[in-house]
């Protein structure tokens, strides 16, 4: 055995059973004698047996695996949502495989194919704006799958998320709500985001029913730098806006460090907001006002519609999650143009 990767044989002649029984002990316990169960488990701990995944999942035609592509690994809220998704899916015996494409579709629709061709049992990906490719794939495979975290833009069955229109409407009826009239806002590329597109339309639609206006809109990376660099672009702009809008807490972290070092004060030359309510959030100075994200709901419940639908159960309508303003210091009542 000294070198040897122990085998299943190598396990049921050390527990003095037979091969069937060693194999049934390990894969379904319940199937077997008390008395079988103990003796196998007992031989797998002193040969260090280490069970063939591959050939389990030929066998059973079920890798017993799940794979989740993200935009991004930069962002916190991502990785809150991976680790409320894991929780679930852990319980059920699924480990979960984690890829980013941040932002290149092409990339992903790749990501797609090789998780496919892996044999995951299920997939989760963020949005509802991909390529033909990646719903071909998914159609031709059959692989249960959900789009998680927007239901703007949404087919009808299998999404699960917030709507950002709605939840940016809301944001925007309060800033308006404390006299701001002009607004600009920084927020990341619209060409293959609907969530992008939504929050810009929900900020568009509101400003428009108040008969306020939106002077500005500035697509930027969705990080703190980008937040940096479109306040700079912003400030140079002078357009009078009193309530800047941004498209993530990252963004607007690095939105409030810039105002900082241009001297503009936040909020009494300018209200600030987010998006996301991440933890950090309530730490920054001031405290953001952002819109809550139901981070820990959404992991969860997409993590037991995708065990579900990997169960073989049907497919289900998409479903909306609500969102939740969170009014910290960030923003107040205009009182006086920005520098």
């Amino acid at each position: 055995m000294s070198g040897q990767r122990p085998r299943l044989s190598d396990v049921a002649r050390e527990a003095g059973v037979s091969l069937g029984s060693a194999s049934k002990a390990i894969n379904a316990p319940a199937a077997v004698r008390e008395k079988t169960r103990v003796a196998v488990e007992a031989a797998v701990r002193k040969l260090g047996y280490i069970p063939d995944a591959s050939g389990r999942a030929l066998a059973s035609r079920q890798s017993r695996t799940v794979g989740i592509i993200l935009p991004t690994i930069s962002n916190v809220v991502y990785s809150a949502f991976v680790h409320a998704l894991h929780k679930v899916l852990a319980g059920h015996g699924y480990p979960l495989f984690v890829l980013a494409h941040e932002y290149d579709a092409d990339l992903e629709a790749a990501y797609v194919r090789e998780l496919i061709g892996r044999g995951v049992d299920g997939l989760v990906l963020i949005g509802t704006d991909h390529r033909a490719q990646v719903h071909d794939l998914l159609a031709a495979s059959a692989t249960p799958h959900i789009f998680a975290w927007s239901i703007d833009e949404a087919p009808a069955f299998n999404a699960l998320g917030i709507s950002n229109h709605r939840a940016m409407e809301a944001l925007a009826d309060y800033l308006i709500s404390l006299g701001h009239r002009r607004l600009s806002m920084i927020t990341g590329a619209v060409i293959g985001n609907e969530r992008a597109r939504a929050r810009v339309k929900g900020l568009e639609d509101a400003v428009a029913r108040h008969g306020a206006s939106l002077a500005t809109v500035l697509e930027m990376p969705l990080t703190i730098e980008g937040g940096r660099v479109g306040f700079a672009e912003w400030l140079a702009r002078k357009d009078g806006a009193t309530a800047l809008v941004c498209a993530t807490d990252l963004q607007a972290a690095g939105a409030l460090d810039q105002a900082r070092l241009a001297g503009v004060r936040v909020p009494q030359d300018l209200s600030v907001t987010g998006f996301d309510d991440i933890e950090f959030a309530a730490l920054l100075s001031p405290p953001l006002t952002t819109i809550r994200m139901p981070i820990d709901q959404l992991g969860h419940d997409v993590g037991a519609a995708l065990v579900a639908l990997m169960q073989g159960g049907a497919p289900f309508a998409s479903r909306e999650l609500h969102t939740g303003l969170v009014v910290r210091a960030s923003t107040a009542g205009p009182v006086s143009s920005p520098k």
